[in-house]
């Protein structure tokens, strides 16, 4: 029995449900799991290129720019154009965006713990190895 990507689909499924339900418990509105991998990005660095953002994520530049486009008109992010060279445009957190990192840690550990509970710490190193071989 070999159903890897449908275990993979429904495991990704249930994340995207548990991360919908817990922005809507804790009353955010407009935000989508695809828009975490952006907001994962500029929590570790600050600001990026839409180019660097689509390399890291593994997203073509058109779905960045649309999920950027949608952070930007929400309020978390907004394009700052580089003073050493104005043909750059950096995406960069704004207060809402920065304000907005405690609770997405909260809803990452929530999930994580979701994921990883029936699973020793042994087999989830293993499991993670495996599928990073993949």
């Amino acid at each position: 029995m070999k159903n890897l990507l449908s275990l993979i689909s429904k495991i990704r499924e249930y994340g995207n449900r548990f991360i919908i339900e817990e922005l809507k418990q804790n009353g955010v509105e407009g935000l989508v799991p695809t828009h975490g991998d952006i907001l994962v990005c500029l929590y570790e660095q600050n600001k990026m290129t839409m180019k660097d953002i689509s390399d890291k994520i593994h997203r073509t530049r058109p779905t960045v720019t649309v999920l950027v486009d949608k952070l930007e008109k929400l309020g978390y992010v907004k394009r700052e154009t580089s003073k050493e060279d104005s043909r750059y445009t950096y995406i960069v957190l704004t207060k809402k965006g920065s304000d907005f990192k405690p609770l997405f840690e909260k809803i990452s550990n929530g999930l994580n713990d979701m994921l990883y509970k029936n699973l020793s710490d042994i087999e989830a190193d293993t499991l993670e190895k495996l599928l990073e071989k993949i």
